[in-house]
């Protein structure tokens, strides 16, 4: 039987599955390799349960093209028969042209090795992917599915910065992220409550990298992020809206360079650097200090802001849904996002909330709440399969 696998390659991780092919793609396997190039690991589960959890040795998590020879070495220990015949990768950036999955070759990865600069945490570790999968699998068809894809029918005014009108013929607008999860999502929604769906949608992308989208009629008509994954809310490492003051600021009083302020933005920033902790929210819930304390209160104040903001594009709200690692599992959060919140008709049920629920709003809200874990490598198996 034929076999699409999906990759989705992080600076410091893959996340990985395997889906028998057909209409729609069924899964068989998922997993994920971390700590690449430091403490790495592998984990394996077949229909929600653990086949394989194990420490790799230095050499085994060294890089991408080992992550993913030791990935393969795993399927096949698992499934000997997957036949993988297609591989779907995930791809933050696909620029302004790139408004639907493609099939890859050599040129079009030149195109996409083009986009670095415009998403530097994720762009290289999601071309490293590709590269690995094209040498084990020189064979298989190998498709590439955006990031930003689903945001790319924006309105201008959406879009557009409030600089000369020649950048934003150069590429310099607003793109959003995260387009795989909403589109996931929103799909979901449309099951689950389609009167919702095909209204005024808030969806709060809510983990390590943080958004917000808002969707009418299943339609990306404005996001939180921009130009690059660093705009918007807070998140674990990445600092989110800032004033691009404070970026000259860093350049002409501090002497810091453009490399220097790209790491502090993009990995020592956020959750991680309000705290002087961690990014990881769980811990800082655990760890309760003041300054774990006011992290986690900037982060619902911002979340809290966004959600003001996306509700006025959409002139109302219908449905909020929180979705991704912090969203999904953080009931506390979530509680503390929508506390206040009556004045948009958001009210919640602590019980449901607790519980974890799909469906947390209070019976007589107007605005209905939901909590949907989000499916990014589903969403590329489909596309993937599309392209077969």
């Amino acid at each position: 039987m034929a076999h699409i696998l999906t990759l989705n390659s992080g600076s410091s991780s893959i996340k990985f599955a395997v889906y028998a092919a057909g209409a729609p793609p069924v899964e068989q396997l998922r997993g994920q390799v971390e700590g690449l190039g430091e403490t790495p690991g592998i984990t394996l589960k077949a229909q929600g349960r653990t086949v394989l959890e194990r420490a790799l040795s230095p050499d085994e998590g060294a890089d991408h093209a080992a992550a993913l020879t030791t990935i393969l070495s795993a399927l096949d220990e698992a499934r000997p028969d997957t036949q993988i015949t297609a591989i779907g990768h995930r791809v933050v950036h696909g620029g302004p042209d790139l408004s639907a999955p493609i099939v890859l070759d050599d040129a079009r990865i030149t195109t996409l090795e083009k986009l670095i600069p415009l998403a530097p945490l994720h762009q290289p570790a999601n071309l490293a992917g590709i590269q690995a999968a094209r040498a084990a699998f020189p064979r298989a068809v190998q498709v590439a599915c955006f990031d930003t894809a689903f945001h790319r029918a924006h309105p201008w005014v959406a879009d557009t910065y409030a600089l000369p009108h020649e950048y934003y013929d150069e590429g310099i607008r607003r793109y959003g992220f995260h387009g795989l999860s909403y589109e996931y999502v929103s799909g979901k929604l449309a099951e689950i409550a389609p009167d919702r769906a095909r209204g005024r949608v808030i969806i709060a992308h809510l983990g390590n990298g943080a958004s917000m989208c808002a969707i009418r009629d299943g339609h990306s008509i404005g996001s939180s992020m921009g130009f690059t994954a660093l705009d918007g809310l807070p998140m674990g490492t990445r600092c989110g809206q800032l004033d691009p003051g404070v970026v000259l600021y860093l350049m002409a009083e501090k002497g810091m360079s453009a490399d220097q302020i790209e790491t502090l933005l993009y990995r020592q920033s956020g959750l991680k650097g309000l705290s002087g902790l961690t990014h990881d929210m769980r811990a800082l819930e655990q760890a309760d200090t003041p300054r774990a304390r006011g992290a986690i209160e900037y982060f619902v104040s911002r979340v809290r802001r966004e959600i003001g903001g996306q509700a006025a594009l959409l002139s109302g709200v219908d449905a909020l849904v929180f979705c991704g690692g912090i969203g999904e599992n953080a009931t506390s959060v979530r509680a503390s996002v929508c506390l206040g919140l009556d004045f948009l008709g958001i009210r919640i049920n602590p019980a449901r909330n607790a519980a974890g629920e799909q469906e947390i709003s209070a019976a007589d809200a107007a605005t209905k709440v939901f909590v949907i874990r989000t499916d990014e490598e589903q969403m590329i198996a489909r596309h993937t399969a599309a392209l077969l």
